[in-house]
């Protein structure tokens, strides 16, 4: 049987943080296994690149500032790209129900030292953005530091930087189950190619991570939820330094990407097949409506419904990360349940689930509200549901 002292389960970019910070912290015997044929097959080839502080819980708003470090100097740490482009957050609001909530969040993020976003006019909000429709907004909160990032780009600067440091990668490689010893502890990963002996295993499996921990018997409270996204063809319509732009009341929101407009809106049902990640009928057409109504500019501009695509989000109880060893087996650790914030929260999610494997505890920053044992202590963390 194969050893390793670590296995971690996902080889997208919140797995490959956590191996290459292990790696820092003179882990050794590191091996990754993922069920895809390549990198980023799973929900980071997905993810449309958004990267903000612009949060409504505090801890997210750490977690942020703590990610937003360490992409400042990812290409000295790792030598790759991550792309980190601060051209802004623009959140928008329809009335001033949506303008209070926002306004309740910009409070916190002062709190937690976002200092730099700030309240803005309706005026404002169209001098930021001046491809807006006139009517529909009475203002909203404006994160200048908030921005881009190349999800694609993240995963292969931590890949490769933790392959330099001798962390093995297996790709195809499928997990089957995970054994038990009689102290309750994982002793083996089963996979289709076969057993491997484990000191440690990290589950950083995205949404299938329930799956995973089913199979030892264990529960992980994660389920999948899809999101949608489709681009326009090439166009000038808007600049490349267009800040992402969110309406809060709806989701509705956009970016520019490679001459392309990302168009998004997170509909409220679910699809039959709650992993599916096929486009719904008639989204496509919905989201596009929404586009040219707030954003005339793109009337003249095809949309590619053949184009679109969907992803699966991770999503937890109170829709914030899951991090830390599972109180109920002391050597399987958690990264999961990041709802739509794991690409970018990924440095910092590694970083911290690296020193808790290390020191017993996160040292960057009190990872202590992203305990897995929080929700059997019905202690969920609040949060806006508008941030």
């Amino acid at each position: 049987m194969i050893r390793a002292s670590v296995v971690i389960i996902g080889g997208g970019v919140i797995g490959a943080s956590i191996a290459w910070h292990l790696a820092q912290l003179g882990w050794k015997d590191i091996l990754i296994l993922d069920q895809g044929e390549r990198p980023g097959e799973g929900s980071t080839g997905r993810a449309t690149g958004g990267f903000r502080a612009s949060y409504g819980s505090a801890i997210n708003v750490r977690l942020s500032l703590l990610a937003r470090e360490r992409l400042r100097r990812f290409a000295e740490d790792t030598g790759g790209t991550c792309g980190f482009q601060p051209v802004g957050y623009l959140w928008l609001a329809a009335n001033s129900a949506e303008r209070d909530e926002l306004r309740a969040g910009l409070e916190l993020q002062h709190r937690e030292g976002l200092g730099e976003s700030c309240e803005v006019t309706a005026d404002q909000c169209r001098a930021l953005v001046p491809a807006l429709a006139a009517e529909r907004l009475v203002g909203g909160v404006w994160s200048p530091t908030d921005g881009y990032i190349r999800p694609m780009g993240i995963l292969a600067g931590y890949l490769s930087a933790a392959t330099r440091e001798g962390v093995e990668v297996r790709w195809r490689t499928r997990v089957e189950g995970l054994e038990r010893d009689s102290a309750g502890r994982i002793a083996a990963v089963h996979t289709n190619t076969g057993p491997i002996s484990a000191d440690h295993v990290v589950n950083a499996a995205g949404a299938w991570a329930g799956q995973v921990a089913a199979t030892a018997g264990l529960d992980v409270p994660v389920t999948p939820l899809r999101r949608q996204i489709v681009p326009t063809a090439p166009t000038s319509a808007l600049p490349p330094g267009t800040p992402m732009t969110l309406f809060a009341g709806d989701g509705f929101h956009f970016r520019v990407r490679d001459d392309h407009v990302l168009l998004a809106w997170p509909t409220p049902g679910a699809a039959d097949d709650p992993w599916s990640v096929t486009v719904e009928p008639g989204w496509v057409e919905q989201v596009t409506a929404m586009a040219h109504q707030r954003v005339p500019a793109l009337r003249a501009v095809p949309v590619r419904g053949d184009a679109a695509w969907g992803g699966l989000y991770e999503v937890s109880p109170d829709k914030h990360a899951v991090l830390g060893v599972h109180p109920d087996c002391e050597n399987f650790f958690l990264a999961n349940g990041s709802s739509g914030h794991g690409v970018m929260h990924s440095p910092a999610l590694g970083a911290l689930l690296a020193e808790i494997m290390t020191h017993g505890e996160a040292r960057s920053l009190d990872a202590s509200p992203l305990r897995p044992s929080r929700f059997a202590e019905n202690d969920l963390i609040p949060g806006s549901a508008l941030l």
